[in-house]
């Protein structure tokens, strides 16, 4: 310790790899580039009546903080739409679809559930069949997968 008090501060910032900035040091190693909150999902589109009992048919993940990824098909455009929608998936599927559809009872069930910007969410919504959650979900690409 007395070899590091007879150097002086920029030889002590120098030998710990802490930068001198102003008055401040700051070290690059300690801190985060940016701070962000946290922002991934589970995305699943399955057959049955009931999130807990539908057998899921596909599943995605979708991060969007701190850049888009994860397995979804087009993870930055569902990010832009699930921002636009402040993470609520009711905006996200509530177009009501022009598209004829037949009635057909052979219910989907979709589902997102995660944590956006840091906060735990879990939905889930029923359509009659594949036709309907399609017609349902046209504009966005949030569940084109």
């Amino acid at each position: 310790m007395r070899y590091f008090r007879s150097l002086g501060a920029a030889a002590l910032a120098t030998a710990t790899g802490i930068a001198l900035v102003g008055t401040a040091i700051t070290s690059a190693q300690a801190a985060p580039s940016s701070l962000y909150p946290p922002s991934a999902l589970v995305l699943t589109i399955g057959k049955g009546e009931k999130a807990s009992t539908a057998t899921v048919v596909r599943a995605v993940t979708l991060t969007c903080s701190p850049a888009a990824g994860g397995t979804h098909p087009d993870a930055e455009s569902a990010c832009a739409e699930m921002t636009a929608a402040g993470g609520d998936f009711r905006q996200v599927t509530k177009s009501t679809g022009d598209r004829p559809c037949t009635r057909e009872w052979d219910p989907v069930t979709v589902t997102g559930d995660g944590v956006w910007q840091g906060k735990r969410v879990s939905w889930s919504a029923r359509y009659g069949n594949t036709c309907e959650m399609r017609a349902r979900t046209a504009e966005a690409t949030v569940f084109a997968f």
